[in-house]
């Protein structure tokens, strides 16, 4: 899960999507494109958000998304094109540009990008969690089902 800082969006990509699969089968991280924001835990909001739903992103620390990550994980959720661009700009070849998906890609919606939520009230990471929930609830049926039939 990737998005500018790894603060507000990526971190509540990474705590739900983690509530939605089996640990044992799928590893889940988030990172940001920049490296505003390292070390640090996610944004106040974004936290207070998740605990909403149940869910604890309090413990996640910030890192920023390198090339060597598309050798660790098998496909890459970017919340916007921008990140997208920044995301392939590291790819080495094809294969590795294959793996960048737009992570609201897996819903049907008019809207193709995560808002950032960062310079807005709090509604915006109400908004955001419930995008990124129902994208997430998709991508982790996929995998559900593609452990289930592979």
């Amino acid at each position: 899960m990737v998005c500018l800082g790894n603060i507000c969006r990526s971190p509540l990509a990474e705590g739900i999507l983690k509530n939605k699969v089996n640990p044992n089968t799928t590893f889940v991280d988030s990172a940001g494109t920049a490296g505003y924001h390292i070390g640090n835990p996610p944004d106040p909001r974004s936290i207070a958000v998740a605990k909403k739903y149940g869910i604890d992103i309090s413990k996640q620390v910030c890192r920023k998304f390198t090339a060597a990550d598309f050798k660790e994980f098998t496909t890459i959720y970017v919340m916007d094109k921008s990140n997208y661009d920044n995301v392939i700009a590291l790819a080495k070849n094809e294969e590795q540009i294959a793996k960048v998906k737009l992570l609201l890609s897996y819903i049907n919606t008019n809207v193709n990008e995560v808002p950032d939520p960062y310079y807005g009230g709090d509604s915006g990471f109400e908004d955001v969690y419930n995008l990124i929930d129902q994208a997430c609830s998709n991508i982790a049926k996929t995998l559900k089902d593609q452990q289930t039939n592979g």
